[in-house]
């Protein structure tokens, strides 16, 4: 009977599987917050800016708000204005607001950069894990295809189906996507190969689980994070891809604004000290930083488990 209330006593110990990731949270560092919170006020502004500009992206200014009391000249030009209380950032080659086709470019630049680049993560981490767990025949096969779009340059490869077929924001968007899903494929299929040679999925396949199981329990669960990081990345090379076609004239058409089209435009405005071309490229240099940060703290801080817990 002793016996019987010892052993009832005696609570069983379980050792904490090697494999069972751990629950951290993230704690940004004072520059990951400052890009957090700069990435916030850029997606708050894709909501109301449009709402909030004091006029219409393709509004060509009128030159009586430009006009000076007891001036000489009676119609002032309204090209490369300076800021102002009329126009706060001053107009661009038109006589257009700045500050509005800044707010409206937003929506712009950065809706068809996230579009295109969940896009690419649909189709490349898709076709990335299937190569990684659909055996020998059906990797080489994808890989093949992955390697030849690879070999060739994305500007160049965008500027030939544009030219083919016309520049769309959804053909912006569908070209972008699978321009990107080609790296995207490279990185989930390694990712996927490293997590299905783990002892966790041999004892799942031994308990007889599915691949749809084991995919959807083991192999996404363990390769989100390095997926997240590379997600920041990504976005920022599709950003500066969308502003180099909109530069050469290939991205967003006229009358829509984009930031790339706005440097574009605006170069010659240089010459007379217009922050018409300045404005737009600084926008797009606080998106590109401000992700940077925050990959950078979240790589660092999740970096460390990442490579135990992908053996």
């Amino acid at each position: 009977m002793s016996d019987l209330t010892n052993k009832g006593d005696i609570t069983p110990q379980f050792e904490e599987l090697p494999d069972a990731p751990p629950r951290r949270r993230i704690q940004l560092s004072w520059s990951g917050k400052i890009g957090a919170c700069t990435i916030l006020f850029w997606i708050v502004i894709i909501f109301i800016g449009p709402l909030i500009a004091p006029y219409h992206e393709a509004d060509i200014l009128d030159e009586a708000l430009f006009i000076v009391p007891g001036s000489d000249n009676p119609y002032p030009d309204t090209d490369f204005q300076p800021p102002s209380k009329v126009v706060f950032l001053g107009t661009d080659y038109l006589g257009r607001d700045t500050l509005s086709r800044i707010l409206f470019g937003a929506r712009t630049t950065i809706g068809i950069s996230l579009a295109a680049c969940f896009l690419a993560y649909l189709v490349g981490v898709t076709l990335g894990i299937a190569a990684a767990v659909g055996g020998n025949v059906l990797d080489m096969v994808l890989s093949r295809i992955n390697d030849a779009f690879l070999s060739m340059p994305t500007i160049m490869l965008g500027l030939i189906v544009i030219a083919a077929i016309g520049s769309t924001v959804p053909i912006l968007i569908i070209l972008t996507g699978f321009i990107y899903a080609t790296s995207v494929f490279r990185i989930a299929r390694a990712l996927g190969q490293d997590v299905m040679v783990s002892d966790f999925v041999e004892a799942a396949r031994v308990r007889g689980e599915g691949l749809w199981w084991i995919i959807t329990r083991e192999i996404l669960p363990n390769i989100v994070m390095p997926l997240a990081t590379d997600f920041g990345l990504r976005l920022v090379w599709i950003i500066l891809f969308i502003s180099a076609l909109s530069f050469l004239g290939l991205g967003v058409q006229p009358p829509m604004s984009d930031w790339g089209s706005m440097v574009k435009e605006n170069l010659s405005g240089l010459i007379y000290g217009a922050i018409a071309p300045l404005v737009p490229a600084l926008a797009i240099a606080t998106v590109t930083i401000s992700i940077n940060m925050i990959v950078d703290d979240v790589s660092a801080h999740a970096g460390g488990k990442l490579a135990k817990r992908m053996i």
